[in-house]
């Protein structure tokens, strides 16, 4: 199976990229200087040289707030670019996986969003990608849009790293605690990834669109909490100089776009349809922020401590909890 991948300098794509894929895939990964999904004829003309099986479009234009300010840029990635590659699908019927985002909702409805639910977007960002979905519903039938929350990883710019970065230069973090959704490590989407694959491969596919999160929900509050515990767990700082976490709401920290106080994603439907289950969000954030942290030579783990390392790895394995 060939598979191209626009979009594979990002957190998503350069997960895709370092996955374990089946030896029976043939997987080219094309960035941004490689393959441009706002140029049209240069989205046509690679995929009619590689003859592709599946074009998985990871590219996004993602700074939230910056979109408020550099609409054109955003709705040229997010809307334009989806349109091409998925007209691009469509004439060659090559089948088509889509990377959407929670904020397609606009976060009023008190429970986990079906994939079925009204859209209404409250941002630039989120009417981007909401566009973007509708022209892949238009430009080919072979489609699976998945859409995600909360991405975080090793790899890029995400709340994780940032959370470790003011961490170590801050004693206290005020995090907004009224916006409640569901992290999702960006391995864990390449893993699903790949599931989705095999399935098209297979002839098995479920068309249509599709929520993929990590399991639980939790505010960005606590979210900040438990990177914060991770890493003082795993010595990014010494206990006593642990940063304080201390809840804000959305008022008192305002942003140039508005996002969904509720984007928690309801994943029955992929569960139903190709099998896959979510790990829990906090099984997930344990490895991410050890790699980041072992990057940077900040994880001691306290390590001429045997009983305080054994006390971190059995945290680690026990879902974080």
């Amino acid at each position: 199976m060939r598979i191209l991948v626009f979009g594979a300098g990002g957190q998503v794509g350069r997960e895709v990229c370092r996955a374990a894929w089946p030896t029976a895939c043939d997987v080219l990964a094309l960035d941004h200087s490689s393959g441009d999904v706002t140029r049209t004829a240069e989205v046509s003309a690679v995929i009619a040289r590689e003859k592709p099986d599946l074009v998985i479009n990871l590219a996004a234009y993602t700074a939230v707030d910056r979109a408020e300010s550099e609409p054109e840029t955003a709705w040229a990635v997010n809307c334009a670019g989806a349109a091409n590659i998925a007209a691009a699908c469509g004439e060659s019927a090559t089948a088509l996986i889509h990377l959407s985002t929670d904020y397609v909702f606009n976060g009023s409805k008190t429970g986990p969003y079906r994939e079925d639910d009204e859209v209404n977007p409250l941002s630039v960002y989120g009417r981007s990608k909401e566009a973007g979905e509708r022209a892949v519903r238009a430009g080919t039938a072979r489609h699976v849009i998945l859409r995600t929350a909360w991405v975080y990883g090793a790899q890029g710019t995400n709340f994780v790293k940032t959370m470790l970065q003011l961490g170590a230069a801050r004693p206290v973090l005020r995090i907004v605690a009224d916006q409640h959704g569901c992290p999702t490590a960006a391995v864990d989407i390449a893993l699903a990834l790949i599931v989705i694959a095999g399935a098209i491969e297979r002839g098995k596919a479920k068309w249509g669109t599709f929520h993929f999160s990590g399991a639980g929900t939790t505010s960005w509050h606590g979210f900040a909490e438990e990177i914060i515990d991770v890493a003082t767990l795993l010595g990014a700082w010494p206990i006593e100089s642990r940063p304080r976490v201390e809840p804000i709401t959305t008022d008192q920290y305002p942003t140039p776009a508005r996002r969904p106080l509720n984007s928690v994603l309801d994943c029955r439907k992929i569960a139903r349809s190709f099998g896959i289950f979510a790990p829990p969000w906090r099984t997930s954030l344990g490895p991410v922020v050890r790699e980041l942290l072992h990057r940077t030579g900040r994880a001691t783990c306290r390590s001429n401590d045997l009983a305080v390392s054994e006390f971190v790895e059995d945290h680690l394995r026990n879902d974080l909890r």
